[in-house]
């Protein structure tokens, strides 16, 4: 089903979705808009349902009530996977890297539909495999130098730092080449140098199209790069705007101090 955007820029729109986890209402009508080429961030106290709400939109859960689509096309109930394809890629809070590759393979299994992946090609077209592998291992190669990783090319993933492995997420979806990234705490674990790279990250490829949504509790990174800011409470949406304006809204003050 495709739907015709209420902005023809929006990418993402969610829309009434609600998700229960036994009697706990866990996500309650929630809709919300990502314009496509903005840094949009979701914020709010623990326990808001901002992870819920990202797994919904990213098909680690289906809404109980309420839709999601992306560019259009409706994609609340599919594999995670499919929508992978679609091209909205997400990370987690704790970074699920493949601890026994290095960060060069970890970088070269990303792209889907390798020729290699079927295996009458490995058999009848070798020159065509090794040809994409190729230009696979040079695109991971420029990926890492992007993300000054490349020294630890051949390092196996599971032995770098808290900070190191967000570095490896980036990267993980530059090579995806996704419409819309998914960062779930990108911050958390990382220290103030490192942090400062990530931003730089993120603006650079903001410049280069890309568009994002940030869950994140760290609020100096926050209203350094996002815009619009968009506030969850208790489930719900409870207001969204500038960084000017979120910071000096009463109702998002009380939902982190507790009226």
């Amino acid at each position: 089903m495709t739907v015709e955007m209420k902005n023809s820029n929006d990418l993402l729109k969610v829309e009434g979705v609600c998700k229960s986890f036994g009697k706990m209402l866990a996500v309650n009508q929630c809709s919300l808009d990502v314009t496509k080429g903005t840094i949009t961030a979701l914020i709010g106290p623990n326990g808001a349902g901002k992870t819920t709400l990202f797994n919904l939109i990213s098909g680690f859960h289906k809404p109980d009530t309420g839709k999601v689509f992306l560019k259009g096309d409706r994609i609340d109930g599919l594999r995670p996977d499919k929508i992978f394809h679609k091209g909205l890629i997400r990370t987690f809070q704790i970074s699920r890297e493949l601890e026994k590759m290095t960060l060069l393979e970890n970088l070269m299994l990303v792209p889907g539909r390798q020729e290699g992946e079927m295996i009458w090609n490995a058999w009848f077209r070798p020159w065509r495999v090794r040809a994409q592998e190729k230009q696979v291992k040079e695109r991971a190669i420029e990926t890492l130098r992007f993300v000054e990783l490349f020294h630890l090319k051949d390092e196996y993933a599971g032995n770098l730092s808290t900070g190191q492995k967000r570095l490896l997420e980036i990267a993980r979806t530059m090579m995806a080449d996704p419409d819309i990234i998914l960062l779930d705490e990108p911050g958390a674990g990382v220290n103030p140098t490192l942090m400062n790279k990530l931003i730089g990250y993120i603006h650079q490829l903001n410049g280069q199209g890309k568009t994002f949504l940030i869950v994140e509790h760290n609020m100096e990174l926050v209203m350094t790069i996002c815009d619009p800011i968009i506030v969850m409470n208790a489930g719900s949406i409870l207001t969204q705007g500038t960084p000017q304006q979120i910071r000096n809204d009463e109702r998002v003050i009380n939902a982190y101090l507790g009226e």
